[in-house]
């Protein structure tokens, strides 16, 4: 392996270790009841911000309570970051093409995962609405959005990366860069 993918390989480990310490996602919600808005801060372990203020104002539509202690992925996130972190230190050490294929495999479907059960997370909430709810509106869901803006009634949801994600993003496009220069260096010298 160059010089080159290893140092990156090793530089997105160092980055994806810098996410235990900042939040990875950002909500924020606006309404005429907080004029000052809202927000929650994802992190890998824990959410943070104004969460009793968002459950107060998702009873009203019938939101289930957002109650990070019961939310799985608290605990098994942060385990599988640590686990990628691993992964791409004995990449970085090992000078094998299929090592740096299988490990980019693997990063790729655990990152899709991820964020995949992200946007489930935000449907079950928002779909799932107790009938006896006192704001009903048929036909509505408060899905919020997974990135970007939305607006459900009279509320506006923000729904962004946080320093983390961005963090990580940049992890991803270095893992994805070793690969790059692995297989063009496995090209020009034929191995």
């Amino acid at each position: 392996m160059s010089q080159n993918s290893k140092w990156m390989l090793l530089l997105a480990a160092s980055l994806m270790g810098s996410v235990y310490f900042m939040p990875i996602w950002h909500i924020d919600l606006f309404a005429p009841q907080y004029p000052e808005g809202m927000y929650m801060q994802i992190w890998l372990d824990k959410m943070t911000g104004d969460i009793r203020n968002i459950n107060l104002l998702n009873h009203y539509i019938g939101m289930a309570a957002i109650e990070p202690d019961k939310i799985p992925e608290l605990r098994y996130l942060p385990l599988g970051v640590a686990a990628l972190i691993f992964g791409a230190i004995v990449t970085a050490l090992v000078k094998n093409i299929w090592v740096v294929r299988s490990y980019v495999t693997i990063f790729v479907a655990a990152s899709t995962a991820a964020f995949y059960d992200f946007y489930l997370w935000g449907y079950r909430y928002g779909h799932n609405l107790d009938p006896k709810a006192s704001i009903k509106m048929p036909g509505m869901s408060y899905q919020p959005p997974l990135i970007g803006s939305k607006t459900l009634l009279n509320i506006t949801a923000w729904s962004m990366p946080s320093s983390g994600g961005y963090i990580f993003g940049v992890a991803t496009l270095l893992i994805l860069g070793a690969l790059f220069l692995r297989e063009k260096e496995r090209r020009r010298h034929g191995a």
